[in-house]
This record gives C-alpha cells, sequence and structure tokens, in this order.
C-alpha cells in the first residue's frame, strides 16, 4: 500500500473517531453521522484504491476535498482549531498525498 493510501487511510480512520467524539461531547447527530459515512468512504476507496481499481482513488479525492472545503468554512465561522483546523490540515496533507 503506498504512503498516501496510508495517509487516506488515516484520514478516514480521524473522520469516523471525530464523528463519535462530537457525539459523544455534544450528542450531535449530525456529526456522527456526517463522520461515519464521510470515513467509511474514504476507507472504502482507500480499500479500491490499494486493488488497484481507479475510481477507489477518485472517491478518496472527491470526499476528501469535501470534507476540507466543509472544515474550511466551519474554522471560518467558529474561529476554533479543533476540530476543523485539524481536519483541514489533515485533509490538505491527504489531498497532496492523493495527487502527487
Amino acid at each position: 500500500m503506498s504512503l498516501a493510501l496510508i495517509i487516506a487511510l488515516i484520514y478516514g480512520i480521524l473522520a469516523i473517531a471525530g464523528g463519535i467524539m462530537g457525539y459523544l461531547k455534544v450528542r450531535s447527530k449530525p456529526s456522527l453521522i456526517s463522520g461515519i459515512v464521510s470515513g467509511l468512504l474514504l476507507l472504502i476507496g482507500v480499500l479500491r484504491a490499494a486493488q488497484g481499481i481507479v475510481s477507489g482513488l477518485w472517491v478518496v479525492k472527491i470526499v476528501t476535498l469535501v470534507l476540507v472545503l466543509v472544515f474550511i468554512i466551519r474554522l471560518v465561522k467558529t474561529k476554533k482549531f479543533m476540530p476543523a483546523g485539524l481536519m483541514v490540515i489533515g485533509g490538505v496533507i491527504t489531498l497532496i498525498g492523493v495527487f502527487a
């Protein structure tokens, strides 16, 4: 498995963990649902890409780009680094890896 896919795998796990933490901390069902859905999509994309299926890498790219945009908006609105800033940084690192 390439370094880019390992980074995307970590980002997917981070998305799932963030959704769960958002739910546990403030009982946010939207955080739980979006974290699990986006994280699972990333994990599925990584698995497919690791199997040589080109669409898997596109799933990773699209989901990551959407997450980065969503978290940039959230960071601008809240001005709080956690969790938005962390997810932006992780997403940018992931995008650099998968587009390199």
